[in-house]
């Protein structure tokens, strides 16, 4: 439980937590990031960890001169561009039958939501999606699973890729370390987190809700008959 809280805190003060970072380890905190980047884009049960928030807060601290702007933004976009791919292969992987199986640890209501998003947008919605928090981590999934070809993914994986990092950690960079910005950096933390768990926490309250009104309905009807 300690443990959960440690990195809780570390999420929900990320400026706090990579400045002592890079004090003590240098270099590493590229590695960091780079997981962070990775596992949020790569993996559908990390949908919460705070991918805008931390591009431009990283590129605060690259203005700063504590990291280096070329080598961030490399390493991030490589981040995105590989978790996005590991992602749409695992869901090529599962294929169509994912919408059928219940699935613990996938959020159906939010992979629902993100395939309705690609039927409306088809391959535009691996570059919009970007900047949508959840449905950023479930896009590449749902482009895997309904058999998007991989030439064609990665032309979107990459463009989605490059205006995302590119335009959030140069914002970073230009305007993270103003005064009333830098302030509030944990402000800007805690919002990207809240975006992304709120959507999820109330999808699931929403089912919780459906589920016992489904189970009285079925109770009034057998008592009925």
């Amino acid at each position: 439980m300690d443990t959960v809280l440690h990195f809780a805190g570390m999420i929900l003060h990320i400026d706090k937590f990579l400045g002592p970072f890079i004090a003590n380890y240098g270099a590493w905190v590229y590695a960091v990031l780079f997981l962070i980047v990775f596992c949020e884009t790569g993996l559908v049960i990390f949908p919460f960890l705070p991918g805008d928030s931390l591009l431009f807060i990283g590129g605060a601290f690259a203005a700063s001169g504590a990291m280096s702007l070329s080598t961030l933004l490399v390493l991030l976009l490589v981040a995105a561009v590989l978790g996005n791919t590991v992602n749409y292969l695992i869901g090529r992987s599962i294929g169509p039958k994912v919408y059928e199986s219940n699935w613990r640890f996938l959020d159906r209501t939010a992979l629902q939501r993100t395939h309705g998003f690609y039927e409306r947008h088809g391959g535009k919605t691996l570059v919009l999606a970007r900047f949508v928090p959840v449905v950023r981590t479930f896009a590449p999934f749902v482009a895997g699973v309904s058999g998007m070809g991989m030439a064609r993914f990665q032309l979107f994986n990459v463009v989605g890729a490059v205006f995302w990092v590119g335009l959030l950690v140069i914002c970073g960079y230009f305007f993270g370390n103003l005064p009333f910005i830098r302030q509030y950096l944990n402000v800007i933390a805690l919002v990207g987190v809240c975006a992304a768990i709120v959507p999820v926490a109330l999808a699931g309250v929403y089912k919780m809700v459906r589920q016992k009104r489904a189970a009285s309905g079925a109770t009034d009807s057998s008592r009925g008959a």
